[in-house]
């Protein structure tokens, strides 16, 4: 007897191996993937603007960086003794102006590289609510300004689908050879509220899936069912009931792997997982000859792969 159902995932019908490069953008679940690439060592570039949760942020970033429309003063603002900017998440904040354009205008390379050569793209789209500062314009983060600054706003199904497409229309302009893969967040963003945030969750699906119908070349990973619809229930969710526990990011990290990564990537993936649970092994008494022989085989290990992959680095 089957207690769950089971998401189907069609298999991709393109593979990441080891040469290849990934971006990954968008809401906080989006590095929940990212560090598990990282952690296996492939070549990732993960939110060079910080998190960013809706549409239009991601879009309007992506279209900056490929004007070369560099950041200014006027992009900024000080509140609570650092620098900030609406189009960027707080962990970009500086404590000096000069600083803070300096940074936000490096993270534009460093996005404009990515851009340019990465060989897949995975975007996760978090909500569907933005925020319209009394300027008119829509911010990525409110950094926690005072909430009389700003309106709410729900993205229609259609402004979604557009902002998509144009995101991808600009990626693609870039990059022919791209491969994008979009995913929805399955955290629960329940201070908009309970049902504000299943209604963001589906203009989201639905614009997406417009768009996707009209788009067969972009894929869909569906996260956010495979948490909702297979696992669904709170002993996947972390403390705060909201994101997924490290069990749920483990489970979709393997469905993920199932879907996108090589096969010829596996042994590799293994030795690599080896060696990161090595390096953090805690050794009692260094000088002993256990110790030594334990420290000489580890490094064995980590030159072999790296002789293999020049890039890698432990």
């Amino acid at each position: 007897m089957d207690f769950r159902t089971i998401v189907p995932v069609k298999q991709s019908d393109f593979k990441i191996s080891y040469n290849d490069r990934i971006l990954s953008v968008g809401s906080c679940f989006s590095v929940n993937i990212s560090k598990k690439l990282k952690y296996y060592n492939f070549q990732t570039v993960t939110n060079p603007f910080g998190i960013l949760f809706h549409p239009l942020a991601i879009e309007k970033l992506i279209e900056k960086t490929l004007k070369n429309s560099l950041f200014n003063k006027d992009d900024f603002f000080k509140h609570n003794d650092l620098w900030h900017s609406f189009d960027l998440h707080s962990e970009l904040s500086q404590i000096t102006l000069d600083e803070a354009i300096s940074v936000a205008n490096q993270k534009i390379e460093e996005f404009r590289n990515a851009l340019q050569n990465s060989d897949f793209m995975f975007i996760t789209l978090g909500t569907s609510w933005v925020y319209v500062h009394t300027n008119g314009n829509i911010v990525a983060n409110c950094h926690k300004m005072p909430q009389t600054n700003f309106s709410k706003k729900l993205l229609s199904v259609k402004e979604i689908e557009k902002s998509i497409q144009n995101t991808v229309n600009q990626i693609k302009n870039i990059n022919s050879k791209i491969k994008i893969i979009y995913t929805i967040s399955p955290v629960r963003h329940l201070k908009d509220g309970f049902v504000e945030n299943q209604i963001s969750k589906a203009h989201l699906i639905s614009g997406l899936h417009f768009f996707l119908s009209q788009n067969t070349e972009v894929q869909y990973f569906p996260s956010y069912e495979i948490l909702l619809d297979e696992l669904r229930d709170y002993r996947f969710y972390a403390e705060d009931m909201l994101h997924p526990s490290e069990f749920a990011i483990e489970y979709i990290w393997e469905r993920f792997m199932e879907t996108y990564i090589s096969e010829e990537c596996f042994s590799d993936m293994k030795q690599i997982d080896s060696i990161q649970k090595g390096l953090k092994h805690r050794v009692f008494n260094p000088e002993s000859e256990q110790s030594k022989i334990f420290q000489e085989k580890l490094t064995e290990k980590i030159n072999k792969i790296i002789e293999k992959y020049p890039f890698m680095s432990f």
